[in-house]
């Protein structure tokens, strides 16, 4: 799990095909500091498992849907990537629920510089609006945002200097590929209030008399 508070900003070194996906070589410093084979590191909102490091660098693979649902498909040498280790239990909540599943890949429409602030405007697949509420969460790229507005399948961001500057985010363009994922507390929801079946069989007369109602 993690918070979508982005730590380093690293760098794709290098990209190998293996049977069935692909290994990445990323080059970073901070994220190493206590790295162990196996841990789990949030790469562009992606969960990935490491199975190898070195004092500049640690590799890591992705398969299957994984290289379909992200954009680590069509990823490249020297792109920017953001970097957050797991999170500890004792390590402050400082953004949200962040699990490095991601639903899908979003498009940058229209970057727009407010001041000193940034605006984003993201085509979002429309299946996820449902998941998606102003002044929710979402994670963009691994980086816990929140939704400003919501017109359609258009996604509003505002970000402020300290995450434009610490963040991938800075190298986008409009046209730009990110991952996205919504707010697992939505999904759950989802699941237990609208799932029929499940419906009929929980949330019934009979059951909270069961239950001593």
């Amino acid at each position: 799990m993690f918070t979508g508070i982005i730590e380093e900003i690293g760098k794709i070194a290098r990209i190998e095909p293996i049977q069935g996906g692909k290994r990445f070589r990323v080059s970073c410093s901070k994220i190493l500091e206590d790295i162990k084979h196996g841990d789990s590191i949030c790469i562009n909102g992606v969960c990935l498992t490491v199975v190898s490091f070195s004092d500049s660098l640690f590799i890591c693979e992705a398969v299957g849907a994984t290289l379909k649902k992200t954009t680590f498909d069509t990823i490249g040498t020297n792109e920017n990537v953001n970097l957050e280790r797991s999170l500890k239990l004792s390590d402050r909540l400082g953004g949200h629920i962040v699990q490095g599943h991601v639903n899908d890949v979003g498009i940058i429409k229209k970057i727009t510089r407010l001041g000193e602030n940034y605006f984003l405007e993201i085509n979002v697949e429309g299946s996820l609006n449902k998941y998606l509420i102003e002044e929710g969460s979402i994670a963009i790229d691994g980086i816990s945002l929140t939704i400003a507005s919501l017109n359609q399948n258009v996604v509003g961001i505002s970000v402020v200097p300290f995450t434009w500057a610490n963040t991938n985010l800075r190298f986008k363009q409009n046209g730009s590929t990110v991952n996205i994922e919504t707010d697992i507390l939505g999904r759950y929801v989802e699941k237990l209030l609208f799932d029929k079946e499940k419906s009929k069989n929980t949330f019934s007369e009979k059951w909270f008399k069961d239950l001593g109602y």
